[in-house]
């Protein structure tokens, strides 16, 4: 296990929000720094991407977790990385006097995942929103998604219809299980595969507005 990293990408003047994007499988803190000035155009959020506390055997980059089977994290990488994360977050609200309620957490394929396991923790506050691109809800033994006291909670979901890592029957189980438990989803499906759309990163920028 590693440290956790953070990049940080500060607003202009008084931040309005915060803004975590956790990285997917493989890549590092700098791999979505790069859309805090797409997502947040007028700079009004502070924007940190955390770097995975996992290397891998074989694989370059970093990791939140091992992955066994598509859809079911290791659950020692995962409980490991949801504590590292929590204790992040924390002292990142401390530090920038931004508290959950102005919090999205968001990511990519493997940061999307860990970014509904903090949103959806039973033992963690409901942040602002949660913006996932390419993920999935986790199925871990011993862990499951609070969604009684979420009700309302703002989720934006974009999945490529094409996606051969990911399969787009992961983003249909989330936008309907989230839906049903009453949270309020937003969901964008494109022809592409693994990647992060224009159509639905447009209409993240919109959601993200909306929300913070």
């Amino acid at each position: 296990m590693e440290p956790i990293t953070i990049r940080e990408r500060p607003a202009e003047g008084d931040p309005q929000g915060l803004l975590i994007l956790h990285h997917g499988r493989g890549t590092d803190e700098n791999d979505l720094l790069g859309l805090a000035d797409v997502l947040d155009p007028e700079r009004r959020l502070h924007v940190v991407t955390p770097r995975g506390i996992l290397r891998l055997p074989g694989w370059g980059g970093f990791h939140w977790y091992v992955v066994s089977r598509v859809g079911y994290p290791d659950p020692d990488t995962f409980r490991a990385s949801v504590k590292a994360l929590s204790d992040l977050h924390d002292q990142l609200m401390r530090s920038t006097g931004i508290g959950p309620a102005r919090t999205v957490l968001g990511g990519f394929s493997m940061g999307c995942v860990m970014s509904y396991a903090l949103g959806l923790d039973p033992g963690r506050p409901a942040p602002a929103g949660i913006l996932g691109f390419s993920g999935f809800i986790p199925t871990v033994e011993g862990w499951e998604p609070d969604l009684v006291t979420r009700p309302g909670l703002p989720v934006f979901i974009s999945h490529g219809r094409a996606d051969p890592v990911i399969g787009v029957q992961f983003a249909h189980d989330a936008r309907d299980r989230l839906a049903a438990g009453g949270l309020a989803v937003e969901y964008h499906e494109a022809e592409g595969g693994h990647q992060i759309e224009p159509g639905p990163l447009r209409a993240a920028v919109r959601w993200l507005a909306g929300v913070l």
